[in-house]
């Protein structure tokens, strides 16, 4: 099978979708099937050195103006196309006459355009960009969801069928598994992670619904709890924002938190094994990765009780209310004595999540999705 799969622009720096891209890519090639990965290339948004809003507007000369053109030259390759990520449904008007699929990961930017959210507002012309993009996954024959909660929204927000619309559980990214103790210490060592300390690790991005405010509060008051200043909290992902840490300073914080950007999947990989757990009290996902890598390396986690995570994290996590803090604290340091004995649940329950079970999914959809444009 030819599958020409749609990525993301790159100047957006989707790091998430540029993995599941990745996935999809080696994967669908290891099973045999030719792969052929296009995206908008930044073209005039490379022009542009500042500001932010003239970038973002010859980037939409970019995506809508230079790159279906480029669509339209691949598309007599494939067999089946792709479009990796809802954000570029709106190219599915050039689709019509392919057979094709959307992967669908959630509905935030739209629900947020449409006002559902306080936490998040949206300018006019985003507004209209998530016109676009909810005109274009309508179009879509057929959209695969990475969780039952995005499948809900989905069913509840587009005018698809439900003969469109599946699920299909994301599967592992990247290898992830428990490091033997002494690589991961060394890397630890040179993570500048104090040695033999005992750490709580959180991985994100500064989306509002990722709660990073939230991970540093609760961490706050188990500090407090705890009158232990040789418990760390190690932040992995993007920059912290000034206010995260106005926070920090304000809680007298700067020597527990420990900052780490642009971490590879291998020292993350001896971050996960080494924590003693792992907290995601996120307020949405899509799916929640880092749930099941953290489990793979035999972390144990902390997460909301809120759909997908409860899914995701199945019975081996721990549930907490994210937006109690106090509460979620308590919990935390009432587990710790115990924690150890989470390993092997959450060892186990990362096994669900296969990749190779994923893709077998994906080339059953496109199979069906090339059935059904024959007849």
């Amino acid at each position: 099978m030819k599958i020409l799969l749609i990525g993301n622009y790159q100047l957006d720096e989707l790091e998430s979708m540029e993995r599941f891209t990745s996935m999809l890519e080696i994967s669908l090639t290891l099973f045999g099937h030719q792969v052929l990965v296009i995206r908008p290339k930044p073209w005039f948004a490379k022009l542009a050195s500042s500001p932010k809003v003239l970038i973002k507007w010859l980037a939409y000369i970019d995506k809508f103006i230079l790159f279906p053109a480029t669509l339209s030259e691949a598309l007599s390759w494939a067999d089946v196309v792709h479009i990796c990520e809802q954000g570029y449904a709106f190219y599915t008007k050039y689709l019509q006459n392919i057979p094709h699929v959307v992967t669908c990961h959630d509905l935030f930017p739209i629900r947020s355009g449409m006002g559902e959210f306080s936490e998040s507002k949206t300018g006019w012309t985003g507004k209209i960009l998530q016109k676009m993009i909810l005109k274009g996954l309508n179009k879509a024959k057929k959209v695969a969801c990475v969780s039952e909660q995005t499948k809900s929204d989905v069913m509840r927000i587009c005018s698809l069928s439900d003969r469109s619309v599946t699920f299909i559980p994301l599967g592992f990214n990247y290898p992830y598994s428990p490091m033997p103790l002494i690589e991961a210490k060394l890397r630890l060592q040179n993570l500048g992670i104090p040695p033999d300390c005992r750490f709580i690790l959180h991985v994100g991005a500064n989306h509002w619904y990722k709660n990073r405010l939230g991970v540093l509060s609760i961490f706050a008051i188990m500090m407090l709890k705890l009158k232990n200043r040789e418990f760390y909290l190690v932040m992995v992902g993007k920059p912290m924002t000034d206010e995260m840490h106005q926070f920090i300073k304000h809680n007298h914080l700067s020597q527990q938190v420990i900052e780490l950007l642009n971490i590879d999947n291998e020292n993350l990989r001896s971050l996960y094994s080494s924590a003693t757990a792992f907290l995601f009290p996120s307020l949405q996902e899509g799916f929640g990765w880092p749930i099941i890598e953290a489990q793979a390396c035999g972390c144990p986690v902390f997460t909301s009780n809120l759909p997908p995570m409860n899914y995701v994290g199945g019975k081996a996590a721990i549930y907490i209310e994210p937006n109690n803090h106090q509460e979620a604290a308590s919990k935390i340091l009432d587990y710790l004595p115990t924690i150890e004995t989470f390993k092997s649940e959450s060892l186990l329950n990362s096994q669900r999540f296969s990749t190779e079970k994923m893709i077998a999914e994906y080339v059953t959809l496109y199979r069906q999705a090339i059935d059904e444009f024959k007849r």
